[in-house]
């Protein structure tokens, strides 16, 4: 699973010049793992020509031992669009940060329309760690720094910042958010319980077309996976857009196609009927 050498250049009749897929729910099964068939199948798309890219809400520092388990030595978009990645050189191509005055804002209007919030934050750069406070529910066994002053969410450059109400569903905050504080930040919601405040006008889409510009690819040359709403704009983006099974109905709403779940191979699915 690596970046296609000549990746302008699809052999075989392969439709597509670029496999864009996302990682938690999409690529990887629920223990972290992707399977044999799924990595032969990607294997067989970048043989045939075409790149994979990995597109993640996840920032580098929680990307990069999945990459590097995979042996994956391409670009990976991380933090939701805000970081492009060379996992082949350990390093960053690009970063977006988040205006913390702006968010600052953003997090009081919200506040004012539903109440307090609980709230973690992820910093920026390639060692950037999670900071979370008082009555944040980590999602998964990611490792995090608990802060409890609040000076602290403030103290360095951020990708984005988390939220979680005690009583509101994922959706309802996610729509409480954006309608209170959309005109300052973009909101995005990642899966169970991740609901993220970013810079606004930032997602999926803004780093995959940096990345593929990179590679001298466009948005008609890229099929796309995911499973949440924060995968629409990349939806929106690439020529064909395949939901897993699994996937959060806003997603599959706007898919070209729904595939298997990501316990069940459903890009391994795709990719070999199309490769014929």
């Amino acid at each position: 699973m690596s970046e296609a050498a000549d990746a302008g250049s699809p052999a075989g009749g392969f439709p597509y010049k670029l496999i864009a897929t996302d990682l938690d729910g999409t690529l990887l099964r629920s223990d972290e793992s992707v399977s044999q068939r799924t990595r032969d199948a990607l294997a067989a798309v970048t043989a045939a020509g075409a790149a994979h890219i990995v597109v993640t809400g996840r920032a580098v520092p929680y990307t990069r031992h999945i990459l590097d388990g995979l042996g994956y030595n391409g670009l990976a978009v991380c933090a939701q669009g805000a970081q492009v990645y060379d996992a082949g050189e350990h390093r960053l191509l690009t970063a977006v940060t988040l205006d913390r005055q702006l968010a600052g804002v953003a997090l009081a209007k919200i506040e004012a329309e539903v109440g307090p919030l609980f709230l973690a934050a992820s910093r920026a750069g390639l060692d950037g760690e999670v900071m979370v406070g008082p009555g944040y529910a980590v999602t998964g066994a990611l490792p995090s720094t608990p802060f409890t002053d609040a000076s602290d969410l403030w103290a360095a450059p951020l990708n984005k910042i988390y939220i979680q109400h005690p009583e509101l569903s994922d959706d309802e905050l996610a729509e409480a958010a954006r309608q209170a504080a959309g005109g300052f930040v973009t909101v995005a919601m990642a899966g169970e319980g991740i609901v993220e405040l970013l810079p606004l006008g930032l997602s999926k889409a803004t780093g995959l077309s940096l990345a593929a510009r990179r590679l001298g690819l466009k948005a008609a040359d890229t099929l796309a996976f995911g499973d949440m709403p924060n995968d629409i704009p990349m939806f929106a983006w690439a020529a064909r857009g395949v939901a897993m099974a699994n996937a959060h109905e806003e997603l599959r709403t706007v898919a070209d196609e729904v595939t298997s779940s990501n316990e069940e191979d459903g890009i391994a699915v795709v990719l070999e009927r199309l490769l014929g």
